[in-house]
């Protein structure tokens, strides 16, 4: 029987609007746009100024919302059955839980509030979709990504098509607005504010990529969509480019306009176009830490991303495949900010990968899974950039408060918990943060903490000595043969010290020959 093509719908509440997208994707994995759609509120609004959403405010997103759930009808989906994200407003509001509970109970859609990265992580999938069929060396070339919302900034900057950072950064167009209306300030004020903000960051962006060697820029949201239609050309269907110099005209030139005139002028709402100058501001003074000649504006967006993400498997699998690597080069980068032992680090990673895959059948654990023991073990020794006696302890805090770019704050909680325990004696059992993760969280950072213990002994002394080794089983022991060209005093005295994890998680005591 023929596989049939599925409908998708993702929905965004974003601290601006709330924006739908629906699509249709056929079974060899081409994607169609059927239905979008896009309402303002002011959710940023309320929350950066008083820190809370308002009885009116939600009472607004609670209409919208059960009119796209009227929508979705129309296309055989009901809410359950959409996915519904949240960004930097919710993630801000003191009555998120709250307001999270009425919208379920009053629409029956379920929000999922996201952070920073998991933006960072759509809107990568959802670009790269975008510019695949492109003849452009977007995975080669030094690149930045950016999109400038209303509550936040996401940057992401690539080197040589691989992820060197990414960061989403509080600054956004409704922030800028109430920073302002504090001071009562000038549009000067704002540009003072914004150049200022954006020149503190450039420091930590160019320890991750030197600016100046940045080849290509790749502008998303409405408002570079504008400029590029109004100063731009287009590539193709879905691909505008927009020269430096005639983009810069064109934020100079709605620098002078009202409100009123940019949404005589561009057909825009009148919430866009009170955020239209201090957005495109933002994009032009990001752009110009570069010697980038050329922007381009993908349409897309963060719906496109959820959609591809969640989408028919030929899509996904093929997207997640190129996405192990982007996840595994921000570690790395990481690793590399903190002076970390990379030849260490790497054998340890895979090292810990073979023991995983020798034990697959009994694991219980998922592709997933083996992705965090492998970020974990390439970052458990990142804390001696603070202290070595009690690094595990820094690594556990480095880990926790860095971003790796397509792992969200759950996931890195875990790393940074297998992290934490690959060393010391202290027991699990009596770790309130530990004994506060969910039952299957804790399972795996058990499994995988055991695992990571053991094949960080085989390089006790840092020096990489056993090339090569085989593993095998027998009823109780797990038996590590080495090639027997080097002594194993060493590593042998760490086994007996640290398998005692493994030997009570999967019952097999370690040996190594």
């Amino acid at each position: 029987m023929a596989a049939s093509s599925t409908v998708h719908a993702a929905i965004e509440i974003g601290s601006t609007g709330i924006r739908l997208l629906v699509a249709e994707i056929s079974p060899d994995a081409k994607r169609a746009i059927l239905d979008r759609s896009e309402l303002p509120v002011a959710l940023g609004r309320d929350v950066f100024t008083s820190g809370s959403i308002s009885r009116d405010t939600l009472l607004s997103c609670i209409k919208i919302l059960n009119r796209f759930a009227e929508q979705l009808r129309g296309w055989g989906i009901s809410p359950n059955q959409a996915t519904v994200v949240g960004t930097s407003a919710f993630r801000e509001a003191t009555n998120r839980d709250s307001v999270l509970d009425r919208i379920m109970v009053k629409t029956g859609f379920r929000v999922k509030v996201i952070d920073g990265i998991e933006e960072n992580r759509l809107m990568f999938l959802a670009v790269s979709e975008t510019l695949k069929d492109e003849n452009i060396k977007s995975r080669e070339e030094n690149s930045i990504i950016l999109e400038v919302g209303g509550g936040s900034t996401e940057v992401m900057l690539l080197e040589n098509g691989k992820i060197a950072g990414a960061h989403s950064l509080r600054l956004g167009t409704v922030i800028v607005e109430q920073q302002l209306k504090k001071m009562m300030g000038s549009l000067n004020d704002a540009k003072r504010y914004v150049s200022e903000f954006i020149l503190n960051t450039k420091g930590a962006l160019n320890t991750e990529l030197n600016l100046k060697k940045v080849r290509q820029f790749i502008a998303i949201g409405g408002d570079p969509l504008v400029a590029a239609i109004f100063a731009g050309k287009p590539v193709s269907s879905f691909l505008w480019a927009i020269d430096r110099e005639k983009f810069d005209a064109f934020v100079e030139e709605i620098q002078n306009y009202s409100a009123e005139e940019i949404v005589a002028r561009f057909k825009i709402a009148y919430s866009e176009a009170l955020a239209l100058p201090v957005s495109l501001l933002s994009y032009q003074m990001f752009l110009h830490l570069t010697p980038v000649e050329e922007i381009l504006v993908p349409e897309t967006s963060i719906r496109d991303g959820i959609i591809i993400s969640q989408s028919a498997e030929p899509l996904n699998k093929n997207v997640q495949k190129e996405f192990a690597p982007q996840i595994l080069a921000s570690a790395l980068n990481l690793l590399h900010k903190y002076n970390g032992d990379t030849a260490h680090a790497q054998y340890v990673r895979l090292t810990a990968l073979k023991i995983f895959d020798s034990l697959e059948s009994e694991l219980g654990l998922d592709e997933h899974d083996r992705m965090l023991l492998e970020i974990a073990a390439l970052l458990h020794d990142v804390g001696t950039f603070i202290r070595s006696s009690d690094h595990h302890e820094h690594s556990k805090y480095i880990i926790e408060h860095s971003e790796i770019f397509g792992l969200n704050r759950d996931e890195l909680t875990i790393v940074s918990q297998i992290a934490y325990w690959h060393r010391g004696n202290k027991s699990m059992q009596s770790d309130a943060k530990f004994l506060s993760l969910p039952r299957e969280e804790r399972l795996a950072i058990l499994k995988l903490t055991a695992i990571l213990r053991v094949a960080d002994c085989l390089d006790r002394a840092h020096t990489q000595r056993i090339n090569s080794f085989k593993i095998s089983f027998t009823n109780d022991t797990m038996t590590i043969t080495t090639d027997g060209t080097h002594q194993n005093i060493l590593e042998k005295i760490a086994i007996v010290e640290k398998s005692d994890m493994f030997e009570s998680v999967f019952g097999y005591k370690v040996i190594l020959v």
